[in-house]
């Protein structure tokens, strides 16, 4: 991962957070949930669903009552299992999505593009965990969509899926011949907001 666009991504959400101070339109918060992932694929088919994790920070940026900005910076924690051989696959982001929310009296529906930048990746078995972070691909292009609900004391919860555009599998060789395993992440994350300024 390049600790430089990790480092450029917080510092653009510090720079909102400044803005936020000036302007009651654009609000400040945290969230954390549960992420259900998968790998999705030509080669994914012997995968099984595991349960992991979210957390981060978000700022809403409002254009209208009904239109709104979030870029957000997630720490998330994806992956598969295969059961045989019984190894666990974690894969762990710091996730960047910049999403537009359709807003509705508290209801709204979120979607646009996200990047993630691999932190970790480590495949476990019963008793042992080995890091397998270098036939990973750095960086993971995908997009995001779901829906929520927030109240106006600043509470709300979210189901998002959160899919992959690009394999998560570096290239390998075989022989002369270069090959590709079409594998992507796919996951759902059930999470809780908590927005500083209210709705």
């Amino acid at each position: 991962m390049s600790m430089k666009k990790v480092v450029l991504s917080a510092m653009l959400l510090a720079g909102l957070a400044g803005t936020a101070q000036a302007q009651s339109n654009v609000s400040l918060g945290l969230k954390a949930g549960a992420t259900l992932s998968d790998f999705t694929g030509e080669q994914a088919s012997a995968y099984k669903s595991i349960v992991g994790f979210n957390v981060g920070v978000f700022a809403n940026i409002g254009f209208t009552r009904m239109l709104a900005f979030q870029p957000e910076i997630m720490y998330s924690r994806k992956g598969a299992k295969l059961e045989t051989p019984d190894i666990t696959t974690h894969l762990d982001y710091v996730d960047v999505p910049l999403v537009f929310h359709v807003n509705a009296d508290g209801l709204f529906f979120e979607a646009g593009p996200q990047v993630g930048f691999l932190v970790s990746a480590k495949n476990k078995t019963s008793n042992v965990s080995t890091d397998v972070k270098p036939t990973f691909n750095t960086v993971d292009a995908g997009y995001v969509f779901g829906l929520g609900y927030q109240r106006k004391t600043g509470l709300g919860v979210g189901l998002r899926y959160n899919g992959g555009f690009t394999n998560v599998v570096k290239s390998y060789t075989v022989g002369n011949t270069k090959v590709q395993d079409n594998i992507r992440n796919s996951a759902f994350q059930l999470y809780l907001t908590y927005s500083l300024n209210g709705r």
